[in-house]
């Protein structure tokens, strides 16, 4: 599969796929309080801030996936449900390793959410080791919203 740029007019696509995802995966798990700000309208915006740095993998039109990258982060991946187990996360995982790598990051790291179990094997599948927990500033439009997510990272070059 290719992993591909994200494309302006993808932008409704992904953001579904972002809010459909974040409400399987953290809805249950985290404070009321921040959920009442993932919005469809919240992920369209985010996204579109961040465009540059979105790798999606399927065809134009029709994501089945996408990552998002910050500095030295694997700060998005989101995954569409119908494709989970199909391989799509395992390529775009491989892809945002390689992205992070070509800007001269020697370790990445992420955040996931705690007591996502599923999102937390998957990384660790793929070479990720939790190195503790640590306080995540998520931005609402009431102000940064602290949350304590497991950190995880992957040295990426030596």
């Amino acid at each position: 599969m290719r992993i591909r740029n994200a494309e302006p007019h993808e932008l409704d696509r992904l953001a579904s796929l972002w809010h459909s995802g974040w409400q399987d995966a953290h809805a249950r798990i985290l404070p009321a309080g921040l959920a009442r700000h993932r919005t469809l309208h919240s992920f369209r915006q985010r996204l579109q801030e961040h465009i540059a740095d979105v790798r999606v993998a399927g065809e134009p039109g029709a994501p089945l996936g996408f990552a998002m990258l910050a500095p030295d982060e694997l700060y998005q991946l989101y995954v569409h449900a119908d494709a989970r187990g199909s391989g799509v996360a395992a390529e775009l995982i491989a892809d945002a390793e390689t992205q992070l790598a070509r800007r001269g990051t020697a370790t990445a790291w992420l955040a996931c959410a705690i007591g996502n179990e599923r999102a937390a094997r998957f990384y660790e599948k793929h070479g990720w080791q939790r190195v503790g927990t640590m306080v995540s500033r998520l931005p609402t439009p009431d102000g940064e919203f602290p949350l304590e997510v497991w950190r995880y990272e992957k040295v990426l070059r030596r």
